[in-house]
């Protein structure tokens, strides 16, 4: 279980690192974005997909752009983030500790 999360959280950290890419150097192309993050092109392919889907980037003849409420969209993932980081904390506080669970 644990593992599943640390994937998607890696997944979504390349997304964010991809799409903050995409905000500096927009229009950009595959090749430079992976150039420019240092993640592998097909990974770079994958994680555009998920944001076009997203509407946080678009895909032109020049290169993937920003959408034209990105601003608005990024204050709404942040915020969400935020929401996702209490709510890790409090599952973190409430978890069993190894003792007590080595007592039942």
């Amino acid at each position: 279980m644990i593992q599943r999360l640390a994937d998607q959280l890696e997944k979504a950290a390349r997304d964010l690192q991809v799409l903050a890419a995409v905000i500096e150097h927009q229009p950009i192309g595959i090749v430079r974005l992976s150039k420019e993050t240092g993640i592998p092109e097909h990974k770079v392919r994958y994680s555009l997909r998920m944001l076009e889907n997203d509407e946080l980037v678009e895909a032109t003849q020049q290169g993937a752009v920003p959408s034209g409420d990105v601003e608005e969209r990024v204050a709404e993932l942040n915020a969400g983030i935020d929401a996702l980081a209490e709510r890790l904390e409090a599952l973190v506080e409430d978890a069993p500790e190894p003792e007590d669970v080595a007592a039942d």
